[in-house]
């Protein structure tokens, strides 16, 4: 039987492919949580094989949100899941259960569990920045970034032209660093418990390859070609994922199969490596490894520790 639910919204956090899916079920199922997606990607309709999304058929019976809610050729902003990951957030706990967050988006989990005000948007602006962004390519506006707001240039990688846009139009419209904007390491609500899957390089790496090479052995050629169809390259957030990119070079015949896969592994540890360095920035989060059998049980003391004095009572 599981444990009572608990006031405390728990997060599932770590690198790609260390682990965090089967102890976000686990967690779900001694909390009697539900599951709410923070993966950037995988709120995208179509994006399953490439982006490692459980099957429904896995999900051990478990209420999953903010999957598939989005067309690829659609736009998705930190500030729109911000709104829906907190709106399902507070559905799960009206209903007297458990929110357990999981996914590797460090700024999206971020934006749902801290202190995190987003400054205000201007069309005109925008669509300024991204004509230039398209005329010039995003080096060149990566380079005006470094030399209005040097940490937000380390932060941002020089490919990403969406973010750059988005960092410039920032400084623009408030007049100070788009680094200053970030949020802070202050829950927004106190009651908020991050759990990371700990694994080491070595490790991590040969289970990222692995991945890599059974995502390509499991149909992510033919699901790019239906995404293709349906507009996957128009996608300002879609367009632009891990495997995807590279499997629709090998489908245009840019790269031949080996060197497509070797450089979706290539692309991935190295992704794994920010996302690993980000989470380690933060001490709040509670480690556990990801091959000690006590794993869950730590992660539910943790959570147990946290919990409101009356609710641990109640428990026992």
């Amino acid at each position: 039987m599981p444990a009572a639910p608990h006031p405390v919204t728990v997060a599932v956090v770590g690198a790609t492919a260390s682990g965090k899916t089967g102890l976000s079920l686990d967690l779900a199922e001694a909390l009697d949580g539900e599951v709410v997606n923070t993966d950037a990607m995988q709120v995208y309709r179509g994006m399953d094989v490439g982006t490692a999304k459980l099957p429904p058929a896995e999900r051990r019976g478990i209420p999953h949100h903010l999957l598939d809610l989005l067309d690829v050729t659609e736009p998705a902003t930190v500030a729109e899941f911000q709104g829906w990951a907190r709106e399902a957030i507070t559905r799960i706990r009206g209903r007297g259960r458990t929110p357990v967050l999981v996914g590797g988006s460090a700024l999206y989990t971020r934006a749902v569990l801290d202190r995190f005000e987003f400054p205000g948007t201007d069309d005109s602006l925008r669509r300024e920045l991204e004509a230039e962004l398209e005329r010039v390519g995003p080096a060149a506006l990566h380079e005006r970034l470094a030399r209005l707001d040097p940490e937000a240039a380390r932060r941002i990688l020089v490919d990403n032209g969406r973010r750059v846009v988005r960092a410039l139009e920032v400084i623009a419209l408030t007049g100070r660093p788009w680094s200053a904007t970030l949020p802070q390491l202050e829950y927004a609500d106190p009651l908020s418990l991050q759990v990371g899957v700990d694994v080491d390089r070595p490790t991590l790496d040969a289970r990222i390859d692995r991945r890599v090479r059974e995502m390509w052995d499991s149909g992510l050629v033919e699901e790019v070609e239906r995404l293709l169809d349906l507009g996957l390259e128009r996608g300002r957030t879609a367009g632009r994922a891990i495997g995807y990119r590279e499997a629709t070079a090998y489908l245009r015949g840019e790269l031949g199969r080996e060197d497509a896969i070797t450089r979706t592994q290539v692309a991935t540890r190295r992704f794994a490596r920010r996302q690993d360095s980000w989470f380690r920035k933060d001490p709040r989060i509670v480690w556990v490894a990801y091959d000690d059998p006590s794993r869950l049980e730590r992660a539910v003391a943790a959570v147990e520790a946290l919990a409101p004095e009356g609710d641990r009572q109640a428990d026992g």
